[in-house]
């Protein structure tokens, strides 16, 4: 007790009371318990009020309004995905599809291409469906299809760039995704890509371990009649919601400024030219240009006016669509590092492939 109280005081300025008494040490001490991503976001939000005052309204208010759109589909997953845990269903469902993984992938690859969620929108059901305990290859066909193409990005693609574009874009779409499902499952198979899901967060009170109170109980449905599994439904509920949450907020904020720098008119000098890096240059710049699909297709429409090839034109729509900065920013929070490398080389050599496909039928014919 004498050498450990003599110790302290000899370091004073590093234990004990003295240390709290510096204001740096209480600076310390706030900062470390402030989200890192949270703080990136004021930080981003204070430069554009110093360096593009004018700027800063607007992108408030496209970042509240994207956030609010998204709302629902977040809302809506993290429930699922929360309430299939609490049910203890989530292991269930899962051998469901790996008996049938083949049926799964080709079926998830149409449905995604038929349905209507956006290249952000996906995200928080992909969440759901990897905590579910869907096949990871399943996921893909489906992660990949369904933010190239929809029932209303047919109908506006369509007019404003003709039925048989659109109609290759939905061909392409689901093609796109069979391809990525099955490479997936062809590298999962050789070892890869296991426990793809990050660690998310789950706030707890005094340590309760309820989760691994039911992991092994056996499927029960009304969790509402359990508080602990209830208890679960919360806590994994809130926890997805606010995981996504702050980074769909900081990719929208990317997004806003995005826009304002990289406007359609730069877009069309890079990507106005037939030639031969063509394709491969228009998928390039779609992977990190974020273009909304319906703003797209005007664009997309002049372009092929001044000279792009519809080859490109397609290769670039695939492209952005699959890997625009708010999708790439959440799925690089919501999965590991080397699955989301395999995705955005999945969406880059696969908008490559279809242009150069398209480009080849259009010459043949």
């Amino acid at each position: 007790m004498i050498s450990n109280q003599s110790s302290c005081n000899a370091l004073d300025s590093q234990c004990g009371p003295r240390a709290w008494s510096k204001p740096g040490n209480h600076v310390m001490h706030y900062l470390k318990k402030i989200d890192r991503t949270w703080l990136l976001i004021g930080l981003i939000f204070l430069a554009i009020a110093i360096g593009l005052p004018s700027h800063l309204l607007r992108s408030v208010w496209f970042t509240a309004s994207s956030l609010w759109s998204i709302a629902p589909f977040l809302l809506l997953s993290a429930s699922v995905a929360g309430y299939l845990e609490a049910a203890g269903a989530d292991r269930l469902i899962g051998r469901v599809f790996s008996d049938r993984v083949g049926l799964a992938i080709g079926s998830a690859a149409i449905f995604g291409a038929l349905s209507p969620f956006c290249s952000c929108g996906v995200i928080p059901l992909i969440a759901a469906l990897l905590v579910a305990g869907v096949p990871l290859s399943a996921v893909m066909a489906f992660w990949v299809a369904s933010p190239i193409m929809s029932p209303s990005m047919f109908v506006v693609t369509a007019a404003g760039l003709g039925v048989d574009f659109a109609i290759v874009k939905t061909i392409s779409a689901i093609v796109v995704g069979l391809s990525a499902g099955g490479l997936t499952l062809l590298l999962q198979r050789l070892g890869l890509f296991r426990n793809p899901l990050r660690q998310l967060p789950v706030s707890s009170c005094a340590g309760d371990n309820s989760a691994s109170k039911i992991k092994n109980v056996v499927t029960e449905w009304c969790v509402w009649k359990h508080p602990e599994r209830v208890q679960v439904l919360t806590q994994k509920t809130s926890a997805m919601v606010l995981f996504l949450g702050k980074w769909l907020t900081l990719a929208f904020v990317l997004e806003s400024l995005m826009i304002t720098f990289v406007p359609a008119e730069l877009l069309g000098q890079w990507l106005g030219s037939g030639s031969t890096w063509a394709i491969p240059l228009a998928a390039v710049v779609g992977v990190p240009a974020y273009l909304n699909g319906f703003v797209a297709v005007p664009v997309v429409a002049g372009l092929i006016e001044n000279g792009m090839t519809p080859g490109a034109a397609l290769s670039f729509m695939l492209a952005g669509a699959m890997t625009s900065i708010p999708a790439a920013i959440a799925v690089f929070s919501l999965v590991k590092r080397p699955l989301f490398v395999w995705y955005v080389l999945l969406a880059l050599i696969g908008a490559i492939t279809a242009g150069w496909a398209y480009q080849a039928f259009l010459i043949l014919i």
